[in-house]
């Protein structure tokens, strides 16, 4: 058995379930809302439909990443009991918790000489984020050791796919990300923006398409085009507060890619990254032929 812990952060949005079933450790961001702060605890202390409820009735909503403090606390558990440990941070393309992370492992490192906290930029978000800690998983439960783990990341996490799009703009509008001119544009013609997560990490418009039923196909045929339909990897879905729309999406996949690893497995998107997209997003996540650009 493999003398390791896999570790990641909330902002990977898979269930307290998942995690656990998976064997993968995680800690948790924070959040307020109208000015309280509350854990990104996969849901638990407020849940979802209550969350994206108070956002569309306009509460304010900021994120406040993990500290050093945090992840020292959380990686020494694991040193103190022997294990060695490969966190993954939510992309320094949206966040900086992963400079956070490498001085707590720094400052281990002095502490525990025989043991390791290897830390990596995931380049992901949300279940993207999430699709590559069950790779990880999957690679850890045949056997790999955490040194091969590292060397797969480092030659395939750019082909970790994400396409998002949204059907709701006010949070985009009230961050700034589009303006109030566009957003009123946008929303009477119906236009629900398309964006992906380049190889920095970043959150980035690709497309604009008009209607919802467009957009959901435009989103499974970036699928086929990036990933052929003879796919056989493993596809998540992450979703805030419209899983009609997530379920509209999922079906399509399936019927597109017969040769799917698994069930089409649909997420929430979580109270992190929830606060900068409020609801009314559906996200696709997959492996790529190709290293996103």
């Amino acid at each position: 058995m493999n003398n390791y812990i896999l570790s990641c952060c909330s902002t990977a949005d898979l269930s307290r379930e998942h995690f656990e079933k998976r064997n993968i450790a995680w800690l948790c961001f924070h959040f307020f809302l109208d000015g309280k702060e509350y854990i990104d605890d996969l849901g638990e202390s407020l849940s979802f439909d209550e969350f994206y409820k108070a956002i569309a009735e306009g509460a304010d909503t900021r994120t406040s990443q993990i500290n050093s403090e945090e992840y020292y606390a959380h990686f020494r558990k694991f040193l103190e009991d022997g294990k060695d440990v490969l966190h993954l941070c939510l992309s320094s393309g949206l966040s900086g918790t992963v400079n956070s992370a490498r001085i707590a492992a720094d400052q281990l490192a002095e502490e525990f000489p025989n043991n390791k906290v290897v830390v990596e930029d995931s380049l992901a978000a949300s279940s993207g984020f999430g699709l590559l800690m069950e790779t990880l998983a999957d690679m850890r439960d045949e056997g790999k050791t955490l040194d091969e783990l590292v060397a797969f990341l480092q030659d395939n996490i750019l082909r970790m796919r994400h396409w998002f799009f949204t059907t709701d703009l006010s949070t985009f509008i009230r961050g700034g990300r589009v303006s109030k001119t566009s957003g009123f544009v946008g929303t009477l013609l119906g236009i629900c923006p398309l964006l992906d997560v380049d190889a920095g990490g970043h959150l980035t418009p690709r497309e604009k398409v008009r209607s919802k039923k467009k957009v959901i196909a435009r989103i499974v045929e970036k699928m086929a085009e990036e990933a052929g339909t003879d796919y056989s990897g493993k596809c998540f879905i992450s979703n805030s507060a419209c899983m009609e729309d997530a379920e509209a999406v999922a079906s399509l996949v399936k019927e597109t890619f017969p040769h799917l690893n698994g069930d089409v497995v649909i997420n929430s998107i979580g109270t992190t990254i929830g606060s900068h997209t409020g609801p009314g997003t559906v996200a696709l996540f997959y492996w790529s032929k190709e290293n996103r650009v």
